[in-house]
């Protein structure tokens, strides 16, 4: 058989989960997870040799969110993704909503700022040019919850639902940049959340799970559909192989399931980065409100007492 536009002729025994796993490395997905450590790598140990610190917790964040990406696209996850809807749906809830999670909580924009050099006075160098772009009008459209939110719906529906999908699945290019996509539509959903890097859009808590809220409950509803189909509907997963020994609806039902119960793990995730950082903005708060009334001896407590001692004598 035609590996779903890969130009790979082959013909996969039945899944399971130890046949998945085996190394099955895409060069594009490879490189750029290589790619990716190795510069988040640099950043961690030039900090270090100027004497600065970096968190550990971030580091490990990091690196276990490019391992998952790894893990769905540098396997033969990859390869029974293109003729088994449930593998497929797999990958895209690990690759749009895991694998975002952990990348963001590594704070791989901070970390860049921290170790890139400032050019010289009148210069633009990378630094520059990065603080240039999360500034920018673009970054203030691609992460305001009215782009973000039908983005992040949209990538579900419109694609599945449309033949979208199976041009994307026809060729190695277009898969690529369908899985590209849902990484990058993740980033975008999460960033403003719950994101440790600076961004242009960056409500308050409450607003933040309002957004979380908002767009998760599409991915419940998404899978009640898959479900719910009485035929399958998505013409690149009609005829899988028979040498895997599935049927294409009973594999949809699966595939359906994996995005209605995979939409509670990032839930949960986020909602306990999000916990954890207003506890953190909380105290941080509260310490520069206890340097303030050190510095200033109490002026606003003094001057409360003194209104308070005002009321009282008038009253008298």
């Amino acid at each position: 058989m035609d590996h779903g536009g890969h130009g790979m002729t082959m013909d996969l025994p039945p899944f399971t989960l130890g046949r998945g796993l085996e190394w099955s490395a895409d060069p594009f997905f490879l490189t750029a997870c290589l790619l990716g450590l190795g510069l988040y790598g640099w950043g961690v140990v030039r900090l270090r040799r100027r004497g600065d610190s970096w968190p550990v917790g971030r580091t490990i964040s990091y690196v276990i969110g490019v391992l998952t990406v790894g893990l769905v696209m540098c396997t033969k996850l990859n390869d029974y993704g293109m003729v088994m809807f449930s593998v497929h749906m797999v990958q895209h809830m690990i690759i749009s909503m895991l694998s975002p999670i952990l990348l963001l909580l590594g704070a791989p924009v901070t970390l860049a700022l921290r170790a890139l050099p400032p050019a010289a006075r009148g210069r633009k160098g990378p630094r520059e040019l990065l603080l240039m772009f999360l500034h920018s009008r673009y970054m203030k459209i691609i992460t305001h919850p009215a782009f973000t939110i039908p983005l992040f719906i949209a990538s579900l529906y419109a694609l599945y639902f449309t033949p979208i999908f199976d041009f994307l699945m026809g060729s190695k290019t277009g898969h690529i940049a369908m899985m590209v996509h849902f990484l990058a539509v993740g980033v975008v959903f999460f960033w403003p959340i719950m994101g440790v890097d600076p961004g242009p859009n960056r409500p308050g808590y409450l607003m933040r799970m309002l957004e979380l809220f908002a767009g998760m409950p599409f991915h419940a509803f998404f899978g009640i559909a898959l479900m719910m189909a009485s035929e399958p509907m998505v013409e690149t997963f009609k005829h899988p192989p028979a040498s895997l020994g599935i049927d294409a609806l009973s594999d949809q039902n699966a595939a359906g399931g994996i995005a209605w119960a995979f939409s509670e793990i990032p839930s949960v995730l986020v909602l306990i980065a999000l916990l954890f950082q207003w506890y953190g903005s909380e105290q941080r708060q509260a310490k520069r409100q206890d340097r303030a009334a050190d510095r200033d001896g109490d002026k606003e407590l003094e001057a409360y007492n003194a209104y308070l001692a005002s009321l009282n004598t008038r009253g008298n």
